[in-house]
């Protein structure tokens, strides 16, 4: 039986899944399986509905980037921003048609967060409060006790691109990427 607190420690599979593929996307399988070897994961394969534990996700981003010389923090963005489509496709029935990166970052805590949560009580995606600063501004507060503010900034950052906005949107970070709670700043530019 899972106790209250293991929910931090484990991450739902889905998260592995979609490492895999961006790892496999960006480089190729072989890469895959020396970093799951690199880091110390024993199972060579992850199931969406699975749960593992949170290190292991840490352990196979922190070889990747001893391997690529990227920082962490770009990694897990690139990571955020690759899996975007994967979500849209996922949570689909929550977006309206009508939305764009603006609606869809305002609504995702309720709607997306809030469906995982609903169909998998053991998941735990971090807490976003969105404030709106005027028309042209957004503040995403970010908290997670585990601290993958990159993830955040890459999907922000892949939801624009997903509506072709990318032009439009900036998005800048305004706290430490491995801090608990964190502000992202969205600019929607004219």
């Amino acid at each position: 039986m899972e106790k209250q607190g293991d929910a931090l420690h484990l991450m739902h599979g889905s998260m592995f899944v979609l490492l895999e593929r961006f790892v496999e996307n960006t480089h190729d399988h072989s890469t895959w399986v020396k970093m799951l070897k690199e880091a110390g994961v024993e199972h060579m394969s992850f199931h969406m509905q699975e749960m593992y534990p949170t290190h292991e996700i840490f352990a196979i981003v922190g070889c990747l980037s001893e391997t690529t010389g990227q920082s962490i923090f770009d990694l897990m963005e690139e990571f955020g921003e690759f899996m975007v489509p994967d979500l849209m496709l996922l949570y689909s029935r929550y977006v309206r048609p009508e939305w764009r990166t603006y609606e869809m970052l305002i609504n995702t805590e309720e709607a997306m967060h809030g469906a995982a949560r609903r169909e998998d009580i053991r998941t735990n995606p971090p807490k976003l409060l969105v404030t709106k600063k005027g028309v042209d501004q957004l503040m995403i507060e970010y908290s997670s006790k585990r601290r993958m503010a990159g993830v955040a900034v890459g999907i922000v950052k892949g939801i624009a691109r997903y509506f072709n906005e990318s032009d439009k949107v900036e998005v800048m970070l305004l706290s430490p990427a491995d801090a608990e709670n964190v502000q992202i700043k969205v600019d929607f530019l004219s």
